[in-house]
C-alpha cells in the first residue's frame, strides 16, 4: 500500500502523542465517518451536558495540554 505525504505526515505526527491523546484523536476521527454528521447537527441539550461534563473530568484528571508545553513542543516538528 502506498502512503501519501498527507499520510506520513499524519503518521508522524500521531507517533509523538500519548495514549490519551491518541485515543482523543482517534474518537474524533471516527466522528468524521459517522453517518449523518454534520456541523450542523444539532445536539441535545443532555448530549452537550454530558460532553461538558468529560472535558471538566479530563481538565481535573491533568489530561491536558498548556499553551506553554504546546509551543515547546512544536519547537520540535
Amino acid at each position: 500500500m502506498a502512503y501519501s505525504t498527507i499520510d506520513k505526515e499524519l503518521i508522524s505526527y500521531f507517533t509523538l502523542l500519548d495514549e490519551k491523546q491518541k485515543e482523543s484523536l482517534l474518537e474524533m476521527i471516527k466522528s468524521f465517518l459517522k453517518p449523518g454528521n454534520s456541523s450542523t447537527e444539532r445536539v441535545t441539550i443532555e448530549q452537550y451536558n454530558r460532553e461538558i461534563d468529560e472535558a471538566v473530568e479530563r481538565i481535573e484528571n491533568g489530561e491536558f495540554v498548556t499553551m506553554e508545553e504546546l509551543l515547546k513542543e512544536m519547537k520540535k516538528w
